[in-house]
């Protein structure tokens, strides 16, 4: 009975057997019940710093609401008292009549002066007459321009704003400041008034020592926090200011700290104006990870422990299997040099001799594979010499240089000077391009020597059909400048076949060299080769850019561009190279962008 239950157990390998027992009976119930125990404290942990930091809040809340009842009851007494609002509608001309009337009101300095919480009140008129006194002050222009005093103006019910303050010191501060409008009877002008809360005062009674707290009102900047630097500045939270009444709770990431966020929204009291008050803890999140730690750190000792003791138990069959797994690695990965260290007699010993087997078979094949790709490879190259060989004995420069001399001479003999001169430049150019193939380099002088001769035959091909002009810069010596060969011909060639095609008269190739220096670049040396022929629009010009830098096997035109632009880029740099310019009915410009100064070494080469 005990064999049907735990039958399986013997198809399986010894270490499977014992990791088997170990994940069953270790791994798993301490895994899970860990697990359980982590979640449940976190969410204890974290549910408990919460609750706390919502009670901050509310706390907070309910001082704020207790500071900004009073003082609303306090603008109302000060709003509708009739000695404040005679001062600020009296016609003065004097300020002793002003001092005299003033004098009287004794209701201001009793608030101010017997109540902590208040910093300063202020009362502002826009009566012209009026001037500066204690509490009584006249709006200039610029304060009757400021968004509290308008909005004070035009609407009658209180509101709430933080205003910024500057000490005689020159430190700023910031105040949460009640302003409403005194309302006049038989009066022309307006009243405003002003009471600052305390900022000092807001300390004593919001700081905490465990909470940071920052509050602000409406849209507005925070007026208050814990942190002097965050004056003046908007809440750490996306606020919904749509929200009538907007809370939230959640983490936060403030200056490289998680910190637990909690924002409440408080209606102030016979106002519109919302005050929204966030309380941060920038501890419990470190002292709930802390925690989480050190329990995780039990429970991967508790399950690492019977692991270690059965993986050295084990170690002996594990060093086996491994030693097979590294031997079977090598020989994936075409290493066929294995050194047989597997003794015994079991199935991992006998694999082991299997593999050596397989290995020595396939580094029979391979070696037979290798000398038939050799024998390939020789036959290739034979072949490849033997066509090179035999293009070479078709072309003998000497005898070709020879028979055009011949035929140049009898044409001579016969009269016909035309087509001597034809042979004799055929002949030069056919010269140059010879000498120069497989070379690396060459004068600029030599190579607008051959473009000459070219232009030459084709004048003797197109008669009067165009002229060429050669503009070489004072600064320019084509004698001590070297550039590649064969560059200049193949784009004379292009502007005369497709520049000039359309022309039967009046036509030109104008060829100028000339050296530039750009702003904080190296000097360059630029060769225009220019038409005045049917030029491009520009929807064939940008396709023409793109072939002469894009690689295209299969098309059939502008390969002799694509060739010198990749020349002068692979020799000189990704900023070499040609630039096309063409307007329709004016004409093209081929410019060659190439280093002016890049002299050669004994071998001929940059």
């Amino acid at each position: 009975m005990n064999r049907g239950k735990f039958g399986f157990l013997r198809k399986m390998k010894i270490k499977k057997q014992l990791y088997f027992i170990y994940f069953i009976a270790i791994f798993m119930p301490i895994t899970i019940i860990g697990s359980f125990l982590l979640i449940n404290t976190s969410n204890l942990l974290s549910n408990y710093h919460r609750d706390l930091l919502k009670s901050d809040n509310l706390r907070v809340k309910t001082i704020l609401f207790e500071i900004t009842t009073q003082i609303y009851n306090i603008s109302e007494d000060l709003a509708f008292d009739e000695s404040v609002r005679n001062v600020i509608s009296g016609n003065y001309y004097t300020r002793s009549n002003l001092v005299q009337q003033a004098s009287k009101v004794a209701v201001v300095d009793n608030y101010e002066y017997n109540y902590a919480e208040i910093e300063e009140i202020e009362i502002y008129t826009d009566n012209p007459a009026f001037m500066e006194y204690k509490q009584f002050h006249k709006a200039d222009e610029m304060i009757q321009k400021t968004e509290w005093f308008q909005r004070a103006v035009n609407q009658s019910s209180v509101f709430w704003v933080p205003m910024m303050s500057v000490d005689k010191y020159g430190n700023e501060y910031w105040n949460l400041c009640l302003v409403r409008k005194i309302p006049m009877v038989n009066s022309n002008y307006n009243g405003v008034l002003v009471i600052k809360i305390s900022d000092n005062y807001l300390k004593t009674r919001i700081n905490s020592q465990e909470y940071a707290s920052m509050v602000s009102v409406d849209r507005g900047p925070v007026f208050f926090s814990s942190d002097r630097q965050a004056y003046g500045t908007q809440q750490k939270t996306d606020i919904n200011y749509d929200e009538d009444y907007y809370n939230y709770a959640g983490n936060l990431e403030i200056n490289g700290t998680t910190c637990f966020v909690e924002v409440s929204t408080l209606n102030m009291y016979q106002s519109d104006s919302k005050v929204y008050i966030c309380t941060m803890n920038d501890q419990a999140y470190g002292n709930i990870r802390n925690i989480i730690v050190i329990c995780l750190a039990i429970i991967i000792t508790a399950v690492l422990l019977p692991a270690m003791i059965i993986h050295f138990f084990t170690s002996y069959f594990t060093s086996r299997i491994l030693t097979l797994r590294q031997a079977m690695h090598r020989a994936s990965n075409e290493d066929y040099e294995i050194v047989n260290s597997m003794q015994g007699q079991d199935e991992v010993s006998e694999a082991f001799s299997d593999l050596e087997i397989m290995v020595q078979k396939i580094k029979q094949k391979d070696a037979d594979m290798y000398e038939a790709q050799i024998s390939e490879k020789e036959l290739a190259s034979e072949q490849q010499a033997m066509e090179f060989k035999m293009l070479s004995s078709q072309i003998n420069p000497h005898f070709l240089y020879n028979t055009l001399e011949t035929i140049r001479m009898k044409a001579f003999t016969a009269g016909d000077r035309e087509v001597a001169t034809a042979i004799k430049l055929l002949g030069k150019s056919m010269r140059y391009v010879l000498e120069n193939t497989g070379t690396s380099f060459t004068t600029l002088s030599k190579e607008l020597e051959h473009v000459k001769i070219y232009l030459s035959i084709q004048e003797l091909r197109f008669g009067d059909k165009f002229d060429s002009v050669f503009e070489v810069a004072e600064d320019v010596n084509p004698d001590s400048i070297y550039i590649l060969p064969l560059l200049l011909q193949p784009v004379v060639e292009n502007a005369i076949l497709h520049g000039l095609e359309e022309k039967e008269s009046d036509g030109f190739i104008k060829i100028s060299i000339y050296r530039k220096r750009e702003e904080g670049k190296t000097e360059i040396l630029y060769i225009d080769i220019s038409d005045n022929g049917c030029g491009m629009e520009e929807a064939e010009l940008r396709a023409l850019r793109e072939n002469i830098e894009k690689k295209d096997i299969s098309r059939n035109k502008s390969i002799g561009l694509y060739n010198i632009n990749q020349r002068l880029k692979l020799s000189y740099g990704q900023s070499y190279g040609i630039k096309i310019d063409s307007f329709p009915g004016q004409g093209t410009t081929v410019q060659l962008i190439i280093p002016p100064d890049k002299g050669m070494d004994e071998n001929g080469k940059i």
